[in-house]
């Protein structure tokens, strides 16, 4: 072989090695980065942007895709320790044509960290109403997505601010009591009594806590590799502090039946959407919102646990589309009659 065209290969060889090995390098010593790099991969994919609105000296950081029309748009909000990017799963199944908002909860991401803020659940729907303001948003009723925590946020700003909203859809709420206990207060009755509240199973500081976690919140089970595990505990350990913080904050007696307090001021339209097999809060609690909210639709999925908007986000998104639309039918028979 002619030296010349046996330099070429050598040289094309190691250029295409070159990311091929700082790919590899960077899965296996900065797994962290990877991941910040999937959500920044498909944030953009699917056309999110991100931005920031300030209300006085505070902060907020939120993604959003198209504009407003003459459909509702969508605020999403997130659940405990989590950030505006759980969505991107749902997002992917929504019309490019649906103005879609994702904000960071308080505290969260990208969101202003305050030890003077006020993480209470009726805190934090004062600060989701401030960003509705910054963003103009309730200009016209949207409608408002909460899972988990954010669930209990969402019916909590459904119950206090009724004019911004149209409907409403929560998933796998917060903030109710519950005749059943799942697996996750049972753990958290059992933590109290060995006076170890420090491990909180959502609060994840080693690769096997976190694979715990996943198998808690997650009735599918991931197979997940040991470097992604590592990777996603490292990016939640410089956050664990303040995850600690906002669990007692939630829990206490001011916050933890936020949504069973406020369920009978609810008047939207309201869709509830709960995994059947979810262990961290009982989906008994599908019920205990259908019992109070008069427009109320349920929807029990199978072979799901809490973790609903990764484990079914094509069937999720198809229940919201529905929802709206049915509501829209039933608007537009009432202004024909």
């Amino acid at each position: 072989m002619d030296l010349d065209v046996l330099n070429m290969f050598v040289i094309a060889g190691g250029t295409l090695a070159i990311p091929i090995l700082a790919f590899v390098a960077s899965f296996l010593l900065w797994p962290s980065a990877l991941i910040r790099i999937y959500y920044w991969y498909w944030r953009r994919a699917l056309g999110m942007q991100v931005r920031y609105a300030n209300y006085d000296d505070y902060q907020f950081c939120y993604s959003y895709r198209g504009r407003p029309g003459y459909r509702p748009s969508i605020l999403m909000l997130h659940g405990f320790s989590a950030h505006k990017d759980m969505w991107l799963s749902i997002v992917k199944f929504l019309p490019n044509n649906l103005h879609l908002v994702c904000v960071d909860m308080p505290g969260h991401e990208g969101t202003t960290r305050s030890d003077l803020d006020d993480y209470s659940i009726s805190g934090q729907a004062k600060r989701i109403h401030q960003f509705v303001e910054c963003i103009k948003l309730n200009r016209k009723p949207f409608h408002l997505v909460g899972t988990s925590m954010g669930g209990n946020v969402a019916g909590v700003y459904a119950a206090q601010y009724p004019e911004d909203i149209c409907s409403l859809t929560l998933i796998c709420p917060a903030g109710l009591p519950s005749t059943t206990d799942s697996k996750f207060i049972k753990q958290l009755r059992e933590l109290q009594e060995s006076k170890c509240i420090d491990r909180i199973p959502l609060i994840p500081s080693t690769p096997e806590e976190m694979a715990d976690m996943l198998k808690l919140c997650s009735y599918v089970r991931f197979k997940v590799p040991q470097q992604i595990l590592q990777g996603l505990v490292d990016v939640r350990i410089p956050h664990n502090e303040f995850y600690r913080k906002l669990f007692l904050e939630i829990v206490d007696e001011k916050s933890r039946h936020s949504l069973h307090e406020n369920m009978s001021k609810i008047k939207a339209p309201t869709q509830v959407i709960w995994g059947k097999q979810d262990q961290v809060l009982d989906v008994s609690g599908a019920s205990v919102l259908a019992s109070a909210i008069p427009d109320c639709h349920v929807y029990i999925l199978e072979n799901c646990g809490h973790s609903v908007v990764v484990e079914r986000p094509r069937k999720t998104a198809n229940l919201i589309l529905e929802f709206l639309a049915l509501l829209h039918s039933i608007d537009n028979n009432k202004k024909q009659a």
